[in-house]
Formats: structure tokens, sequence, C-alpha cells
């Protein structure tokens, strides 16, 4: 019998086949041992800093090389109308300087001539959006690496960072913990700078309008606030003149200290802090301490970097991840299939839990406790390990998923095991909560705001502030799990979402393009804590996304949309963007939450999804639609078009057939 409800004749036929055939190609891709990984690409500028890598060890490959020319001369031509010949960091942006830099060098390093047609319209591409002297701060320091600019054209961070008091104004435990991972072996890098083992034969000289040996003052971000702009860009000068003048008693230990930072964390050969920049550094930390090349910590840190390389045969193409995403692929796709139900797809996500159950990380106290001591560890990380820097939004993922297929009997896991895990995440997620209700990805109150105001912060993004986004899926969790309105974590968190809300009704989103995502991540987490469809903030939510709603009846949104001067308040000029298959997933799954189950603003995105479904049972997507930095790097999730249609497509279905219209569950 046909469920009552505005989709008419699109239930239950043509809807429950796109449920069941987005169902089919998610469980065709999972492992042999249960969980999903996808593929997880960034912008250009990841395979060129690789290529790079390699050169300056002397590392060649002709036929990668190749693969990976291939890749970034494929990009360069798809997005020849936005970039004029540069590249951007997401699919239809504009030129990005730093990213066209790096990606031109690594296309001279491979044997491309200057002279080549491609190569000369990227090269008048980056000189007319200002030359490469506006390249970004890790794209200087690469280039300095490379003699391509003097070292006193990069902000000095001087190995003696590490051995700050935790009271000084600038410590490692007041940054996030990828600026961590990321700067600890650079300070070694910048201040030993090294030279390439091999002769390059190239240069880009002719990239810059200014003589790169006269370039000294590079842009800063539009974000850094005054008078900590000025004060820091004064003390960089005497940081600049002090070079050389440190005592090396002092400049010995410094690097000790930043050396035994990164061996601990060097987390095998899934690489320090899991993602490429850390790893990339961690070697080059380690060449210049004199640390040879067949040692254990060097093999293996080369090994971690070989392990984000992603060759794709169908294309003859190479290209590198920034990282790889098994816990949270595995556990949205769990979701995703416990939504659309059935036997087949209950027992793939319970394989997928108990593949999830192993990973939760219970005898390691990471960074986070240097802010929480005391509490317990019990939360998952993003990667296959990463335990030094597991995160709240794994967790609370891992935890809602794990939470449902219980009360569903499809866990896949001994009770007694996964309430232990549920319990012991539950302990870790209420003690990293931040002050003001909110939670930060990867640490509590790592809100020191001055210091993204450093010249070497130019990307704005030093920090792990509380974000809507996190905080929502936090609450979610404790709500879904059944923790009391007026306890003290739920309140406070519940006044904070409420607080974050734009005047138009949405939410920023941190680590999903954008609004739609942090409404999503929102309305869901407010829904679980009881809120009704008549509370004011769900009403204004519903009214945004009809308003962001597209003609065709998805939704659409890129990068441009993160403001340009920071904070989370849109500029007002913002533009929401063509229809993208995550994206109408969201805003739907955010419409059912507060209530507009019926609204024909829900069939109209269910329509278009029905619409743009692919003959595999995925979305065809090119957008990037995940976020590392606002404005600065961009992800584009291969996963996202697969699951969370599915999730929309599958819950539309669940309440049309239910009894009630009110989303059950926190996500």
């Amino acid at each position: 019998m046909a469920p009552d409800g505005p989709l008419g004749p699109l239930v239950p036929e043509p809807l429950e086949a796109a449920i069941d055939a987005a169902a089919a190609h998610l469980l065709s891709r999972q492992q042999a041992d249960g969980h999903w990984v996808f593929e997880l690409e960034a912008d250009a500028t990841i395979p060129a800093e690789y290529l790079m890598l390699c050169r300056f060890f002397g590392r060649r490959d002709p036929a990668r090389e190749a693969r990976i020319g291939r890749y970034l001369r494929r990009i360069q031509a798809q997005q020849d109308a936005n970039c004029g010949g540069g590249w951007p960091l997401f699919h239809g942006a504009p030129i990005d300087i730093s990213c066209s830099v790096k990606a031109y060098f690594a296309l001279r390093l491979i044997g491309d001539p200057a002279d080549a047609p491609h190569m000369a319209r990227a090269r008048e591409a980056i000189l007319a959006a200002g030359g490469a002297e506006r390249s970004n701060v890790f794209t200087r320091a690469t280039l300095a690496l490379f003699g391509e600019v003097p070292w006193q054209a990069v902000p000095v961070m001087p190995p003696e960072i590490v051995l700050l008091p935790r009271w000084f104004p600038f410590h490692l435990s007041k940054i996030s913990y990828w600026a961590r991972t990321v700067l600890v072996p650079l300070t070694v890098a910048m201040a030993r700078r090294p030279q390439p083992l091999a002769p390059l034969g190239v240069g880009i000289a002719e990239l810059f309008r200014t003589p790169p040996a006269q370039v000294r003052d590079w842009p800063g971000g539009a974000h850094a606030a005054e008078p900590w702009r000025t004060l820091f860009r004064k003390m960089d000068g005497v940081l600049q003149r002090a070079h050389g003048l440190i005592p090396e008693a002092l400049r010995a230990r410094a690097e000790a200290r930043a050396e035994a930072f990164v061996t601990e964390r060097l987390n095998g050969e899934d690489g320090l802090g899991a993602i490429y920049p850390a790893m990339a550094n961690a070697i080059w930390m380690y060449h210049c301490l004199g640390v040879p090349e067949d040692d254990p910590r060097l093999v293996t840190a080369w090994a971690a970097v070989e392990k984000l390389v992603m060759d794709r045969p169908d294309r003859d193409e190479t290209y590198v991840q920034p990282c790889l995403s098994p816990v949270w692929d595995t556990a949205l796709v769990a979701h995703a299939l416990l939504e659309a139900g059935g036997a087949e797809a209950e027992a793939a996500a319970g394989r997928g839990l108990g593949w999830l159950l192993d990973r939760q990380v219970t005898d390691l106290e990471g960074d986070w406790a240097e802010a929480r001591p005391g509490v317990p560890p019990g939360g998952w990380a993003f990667q296959y390990a990463n335990p030094h820097y597991p995160d709240v939004d794994d967790t609370a993922a891992v935890v809602l998923a794990l939470d449902r297929a219980r009360k569903g009997a499809a866990a896949g896991a001994e009770a007694a095991q996964l309430e232990a895990a549920i319990a012991r995440a539950t302990d870790w997620v209420v003690g990293m909560q931040s002050k003001g209700g909110g939670w930060g990805a990867f640490d509590a109150d790592n809100t020191h705001q001055y210091l993204n105001s450093i010249p070497f912060a130019d990307h704005g993004a030093l920090l792990d502030p509380p974000t809507a986004d996190v905080s929502g899926r936090c609450l979610a969790m404790l709500a879904q799990l059944g923790h009391s309105p007026d306890s003290p974590v739920v309140r406070q968190a519940v006044a904070y979402l409420l607080g974050e809300q734009e005047p138009d009704g949405a939410w920023y989103g941190r680590w999903g393009v954008n609004y739609v995502y942090g409404t999503w991540s929102a309305v869901t987490a407010l829904n679980a804590a009881g809120l009704p469809p008549e509370h004011p903030a769900m009403r204004k939510s519903v009214t945004w996304l009809k308003s962001a709603q597209n003609p065709d009846g998805g939704w659409g949104e890129d990068g441009m949309t993160y403001p340009r001067r920071g904070g989370t308040r849109a500029d007002p000029d913002r533009r929401m963007g063509p229809s993208s298959a995550s994206q109408t997933a969201w805003a739907l799954l955010a419409l059912m939450a507060a209530g507009a189950t019926d609204d024909p603003a829900v069939e109209r995105g269910a329509l278009w999804l029905l619409r743009n479904q692919g003959p595999d049972g995925a979305w065809p997507e090119e957008d990037y639609t995940g976020t590392g930095f606002p404005r600065v790097f961009y992800l584009r999730y291969h996963g996202y078009a697969r699951l969370f249609p599915l999730w929309a497509l599958a819950r539309l279905r669940n309440l049309r057939r239910g009894n009630s219209r009110r989303v059950a569950w926190g996500l």
C-alpha cells in the first residue's frame, strides 16, 4: 500500500527502487573486514608537493611522475573557464595563487617546458593574479626549501617554541592539532635550511612580478586583527635578525624536544598526525637532523606518505590524498544503511560497526589531555590510526550509529562490549565540552584567537575553537542516548547552538560546505534535544533552507560562501551554488528534522535526487563539499554522494510510512 504524501506516484516504486540501488552500491563497496573507505581528494597542491618532496631527495619515478603530470594537466584544462590557465582550490573556483605556483613548479620538475602552451597560459594567469609573491606562508616555506625565494621572505618560527612554558602567550597546546603536527617538524627545517640533494635544473623565477631575491613583504590573512597584526610583524622582524644567534646548546635542546615530539607521535605507517603536510615535514626534519635513510623512523615516515598515493588506472593518473577517512566513512555509511533497512543492509552495517569498535582509543591520553587532564580516553580518530588525536565529531557519529544499531539488534557485537564502548566514549565527549557549551573537534577551549594574527597564520586556521557543526553532533549523541534536557551539559549545548544561529536562520559549517552543512548539523541535534518544530529557531531554519533551494529543486553551495574576513556571518553578497547530491541530502535531512517532512520543498528536493541518480545507484558529484580550512583548503569526499542521498531518501520513505513525522534519531 502506497504511503500518503505529496510524492504520490513516486511512492513506492521509483523511490524504493532508488533506495535499493543506492544501498546495493554501498554494499558492493564494503571491504572484506567490514569497513568502508572512499577516496578523499583535495586540490592540486598535495600531489604537487609530493612530487616536489620526492625530487628534493632525488627519488625519481618517471612513470609515476608522468601520471601525476596527467592529473595536474587535466585539472588545469577542466578548470580553464574559471581559472584562465591556473588551478583552483575546488571545482569551479577561481584561480588560487599558491596552488597554481606549486602545480606549475611540479610540472616544470617533471619536464614540461616553460614555453609549452599550457605552461605559458598558467604563467600568464599567475602573473595576472599578482605573481608568486602573493603565495601563502606554506608555499613560501616550500619555495625557500628549493632556493626559489630567500628565507627572509618566510615568517620565523624557531624550534625554541617547543620549549615555551604553558603560561607563555604562544604554546603548542594553544594551537590546533593540525598546526602542532605540521609546525613542530617544520621549525627544524626552517632553522636548518637544507638544500635539495639532487640538482633540479629548473626554477620558477618567471612566476614573480618582483625579483624573488627582493621579495620581503608577503600578504597576510584578511582575518588578522590589530593590534596583534602589527605587534607580531615587529616580533617577526626581530626574530629574522636573530637567525644564527641562538646559543647552540639552546638550539640543540629545542631540536631534541621537537624530534621527541614527532617520534612519539609518528603513528607507524599511518603517519604523524595522519595528515600529509605533517608527514612530509617529518621527513624533512629527520633529514636535517642527520637521520640516515635506513633508520626505522625515516623508513616509516616515507611509508606513511606512500600510503596516501592514489593511482587511477582508468585514467592512467596518480594523485595524493591529504589523509584517509575510514572511520568517518564507515560510521556515515552505517547510518545510511540502518536508515535504508533490510536484513542485508543492517547486517553490513553491523559488520562495519564491529570494525569500528576495535578502533576506539582507550589506552592513550593524547594531546587533548593537556586541557582536560583526568578525563579517560574513549574517542575515535578520523583515520585508520591516529591515537594521539581522536576527535569528538567522529566519536559522536560512531556512538550514534552504535546506539541505533543496538536498539535495532543490528550491531554485530556483544552487548557488553557495546555498552562499555558507548559509556567510555560518552564520558570522553562530555569531558571535552568547552566553556560556553560548544565543542571543538580535537581540543577543548582552543580559543586563543590572537594567535591567528601571527604572520605564520595567514590561513586563519591555527586554532580549533568550538563550532556549530561539531557541537551539534555531540549534542545529538547525548540527546539520543537519553541525557536529560535539564542536565548542565545538554542545557549549555542547546544554548550554545541557539546562540550560534545566524540572523537569516542558518548555521555556519566549519567542516562541511557550508551553511547547508551547518544547518543540517544543528537542526538534527536540536530536534533530538526536544525542540519542537514550532520553536523560532526551527522555523527560521526552515525559512532559510527554503529560500536557498534552487529552482531545479536541489541545494548547492561552494567554498566562496565562507566569509572573506573570517567569522561565521555570511558576506552580504553571498550566493549559493548549483545543486549537488550531498548538499541536497543535507537540506532534506535538516528539513525533516525541523518538522517539514510534508513541505513541498522536501518533495522537490527528493525529485531532484531521483532525477540525478546514476545507473550504478550512486550520484555523480565533482563538487568539493568538505572543508579543511575555510577559504584555504577544501575536500572532495568521494563517499558523500554515495551515502547521504540514500540516507535522505530512506528517511523520507520511513517518515511517510510511519505514524509520526518526527525524526527519532540524532542524525
